[in-house]
């Protein structure tokens, strides 16, 4: 079993909202049996995160204010993919570097997502970054990245506050669980960092 990419056709688009970062957008789709549904969706251009696990099991999570859900949410180091043409694991090695200040010399590809596809067409790879070391960097950050306390939690305690609700950014959700999984194998089942996307 996996997933299977499929286009049905799209006999009309409209384009409602573009911004910074997301738009809004209704297709006319044409579905079985030869008739047509608009489906409203949010256009993004996907994003990266991290999950840093230094030398004694532990993960790195921030936090960081997110305005659409009026949270403080604890989060792996994370970002778009804002950079035309650059290898999502170099996307992945940048916001390890800004968010948390931390360079990894071992990357593997953890868990791919995409967060809400009934709405939108974001897709997140997580990644899983060890052999860590700290790095200064000259990166100025501001609005919500202003203030972003960074804490290591054990992983084992990292699942449990997943499991009893107590973190709910979906990246940093699936990446703790994913990261929980692999460790059983000795994280030898992972995929490689510059594995395709399918």
């Amino acid at each position: 079993m996996r997933d299977t990419p499929e286009t049905w056709p799209v006999t009309a688009t409209r384009e409602h909202f573009k911004g910074y970062v997301i738009g809004v957008r209704t297709d006319t789709v044409r579905m079985p049996g030869d008739t047509v549904a608009d489906r409203d969706y949010v256009v993004h251009p996907g994003s990266v995160a991290v999950l840093a696990l230094d030398d004694e099991g532990r993960v790195l999570l921030l936090r960081q204010y997110r305005h659409p859900v009026r949270h403080l949410l604890w989060e792996l180091p994370a970002g778009i993919r804002d950079v035309e043409g650059e290898p999502l694991a170099a996307t992945a090695a940048r916001e390890l570097a800004e968010e948390a200040g931390y360079a990894a010399g071992t990357w593997h590809t953890l868990v791919d997502l995409m967060t809400s596809p009934g709405m939108a067409d974001e897709r997140v790879r997580v990644f899983l970054a060890r052999d860590l070391r700290p790095v200064q960097i000259d990166f100025e950050r501001k609005h919500e990245e202003t203030d972003m306390p960074i804490e290591w939690v054990p992983l084992p305690d990292a699942v449990e506050m997943a499991l009893m609700g107590r973190i709910h950014n979906s990246p940093a959700v699936a990446g703790i669980l994913a990261a929980y999984a692999a460790s059983a194998e000795g994280y030898e089942l992972l995929r490689p960092a510059d594995a395709p996307e399918e």
